[in-house]
């Protein structure tokens, strides 16, 4: 895949039945682990502390290491900066937390979205990891999902490296001619470099599909990797961790109707 793999394909090789498993169950098992970790209501605080020990349990299977975890969890930044203005801004009931006045909803709406925003990245860290980018997209037409998706995903890959490397090219020949960004007014002049890198990309984008065309491209991309159909036994252990989040899901919402009433 060239330089897009190494930008978008965070695949840390390795052994186990995690990396051996077909991408289609693994895709599966994480987006339905997903959903069941959304459906959790956030008052059941100790349901996320299974769904954390779960997913942690997952990390140390496929031997990630925790630094890589803890990185990759980085991208959640912006989610933080939201949550902590919650406790600030919505109206509600006051606590007093270290001598400030926070609202009780903030609270729980804070932690349940740093929790469901931190578990859901977990799952896809793991998926991510144990997969390779072109065992992903086969497993995604596998599952049906549209053509010209997984034709833009593929792509997207491919081609990210090529687009960083000529972000970073320009940004040597900016430097060439004595452009220094040290205040606000060179925003202007990465705005115009922003906009002829979009044009160039979008230039390139046409001339392989128009290389393609001349190939014989019919609109599906050939299988990059062969396809491998997954055994009753793989189906089985991606639905039971699906179960196992149904389960925990199902517990924290009773829990908390019978704590309610």
């Amino acid at each position: 895949m060239g330089g897009g793999a190494h930008l978008l394909d965070p695949y840390q090789p390795g052994r186990g039945f995690l990396r051996s498993m077909p991408a289609q169950c693994k895709i599966v098992a994480a987006f339905g682990y997903v959903i069941c970790v959304v459906v959790t209501p956030i008052t059941a605080g100790w349901a996320f502390g299974v769904h954390l020990l779960v997913l942690a349990s997952l990390c140390a299977l496929a031997r990630l290491r925790p630094l890589f975890v803890i990185r990759r969890l980085a991208v959640e930044i912006p989610f933080l900066a939201f949550a902590a203005a919650l406790p600030f801004v919505v109206p509600g009931p006051r606590v007093e937390l270290l001598g400030l006045g926070l609202s009780r909803p903030g609270l729980e709406q804070a932690f349940g979205l740093l929790a469901r925003a931190t578990l859901g990245l977990m799952t896809v860290i793991v998926l991510a990891a144990t997969t390779p980018a072109n065992d992903l997209l086969a497993g995604l037409e596998r599952l049906r999902l549209p053509p010209v998706i997984i034709a833009v995903a593929s792509f997207m890959i491919r081609y990210s490296g090529l687009v960083v490397d000529q972000m970073r090219r320009m940004g040597v020949a900016r430097r060439s001619r004595g452009h220094e960004p040290r205040s606000l007014r060179a925003t202007g002049v990465l705005a115009a470099s922003l906009g002829n890198l979009f044009i160039r990309s979008y230039e390139r984008g046409e001339r392989v599909h128009l290389a393609m065309l001349a190939r014989g491209y019919s609109g599906t991309m050939p299988a990059a990797t062969p396809i491998v159909s997954p055994r009753p036994g793989q189906w089985a252990t991606a639905s039971a961790l699906v179960v196992l989040g149904v389960v925990v899901a199902v517990a924290g919402r009773s829990l908390d109707l019978g704590v309610a009433s």
